[in-house]
């Protein structure tokens, strides 16, 4: 009776998927970074990046990330403030998310190494800057 309990206990573990180990890292401070740090643009109102403006970024930050398996990535997102304060916020969350994506599916890095985040124009260094600022930037952490 245990064997068989045994016995259906580990096939129900076996049915679910491993998870993977989340890494331990903040964004917090990554845009006061000046050493590999890369820009891809957006067109207005736009999630998608530009596929031209997205390769090389990509190529740099995977062969980064290839050299140095312990560096993770951060992606910051910008919008303009279009429609609103939260539109902004979302449509930056939306870019970051599409550029993390693609670092991982066409970059080959490992999903739990890159963080995704929508930077809030509000508190920008520069407001000027903030609101004029339609790209993603890519920070790979030392």
């Amino acid at each position: 009776m245990m064997l068989k309990s045994l016995i259906l206990t580990l096939g129900l573990l076996a049915a679910v998927p491993a998870m993977a180990q989340v890494r331990a890292f903040s964004c917090i401070g990554a845009e006061r970074l000046e050493d590999d740090v890369f820009e891809v643009p957006f067109r207005t109102g736009r999630a998608e990046p530009v596929a031209e403006a997205l390769r090389t970024p990509m190529a740099a930050v995977a062969a980064l990330a290839r050299q140095d398996p312990a560096r993770n990535i951060c992606v910051l997102g910008h919008a303009r403030q279009e429609g609103g304060q939260a539109t902004g916020t979302q449509l930056a969350a939306r870019r970051a998310r599409a550029v993390a994506l693609a670092l991982s599916a066409e970059g080959g890095i490992e999903r739990d190494r890159i963080r995704a985040e929508a930077r809030n124009p509000g508190f920008s260094r520069s407001a000027a800057a903030a609101q004029s600022r339609r790209a993603v930037t890519i920070v790979v952490l030392p």
